[in-house]
């Protein structure tokens, strides 16, 4: 009878047939009522957890980025103790260097000293050696030339003795006052 009605009249382009639009609104209304019932549920439910995926994600993102944060101000903060640290030791180094450098001039001034010391003691008892090596000398040849003009030997040692300390002794006291030997 659709059939009949529908070879009719005659057909436009712009207006569909009645029984169609009846059976493509079944048809849809099936499809949705599936669509609804099976597969909105399990769409939404994978939305519902690619959400929570995503929120964790982000709230896992931002809990380890504070924490990067505190690591990284933890870092500047051990950075700078390091720092100061040097500082104080490049400080105490150079404390250190000059107070080596202050020791080791003493101690070079100290040596110097007996180093000075030690000449002078060497540059007197090299003097009274060869002062005491000069007097014998000197005692020796005034004896000699006193033997020869007194014309007796003056072998006996203690007239030898009393002779060479007599002359010696006038000898220190002329050296001694050179202005009293003009004035006579």
């Amino acid at each position: 009878m659709l059939m009949q009605l529908a070879a009719e009249e005659p057909q436009s382009p712009v207006v569909p047939v009645v029984p169609e639009i009846v059976i493509g609104l079944i048809c849809f209304g099936v499809v949705f009522f599936v669509f609804y019932k099976k597969l909105l549920p399990s769409i939404n439910k994978t939305l519902e957890e690619r959400r929570e995926a995503i929120e964790g994600g982000m709230e896992k993102a931002e809990a380890t980025q504070a924490e990067a944060r505190q690591t990284l101000e933890s870092y500047k903060e051990q950075l700078q103790e390091a720092r100061h640290e040097a500082a104080r030791l490049r400080q105490e180094a150079k404390e250190q260097g000059a107070s080596l450098i202050a020791e080791m001039r003493e101690e070079g001034q100290r040596q110097r000293e007996e180093i000075l010391a030690a000449g002078h003691a060497q540059i007197d008892a090299d003097r009274k050696q060869a002062s005491e090596l000069l007097r014998q000398d000197v005692g020796k040849l005034a004896v000699e030339l006193a033997g020869r003009l007194v014309g007796e030997s003056l072998e006996d040692h203690a007239r030898q003795s009393r002779t060479i300390d007599r002359f010696l002794d006038e000898l220190e006291a002329k050296a001694e006052v050179p202005g009293t030997e003009a004035a006579r």
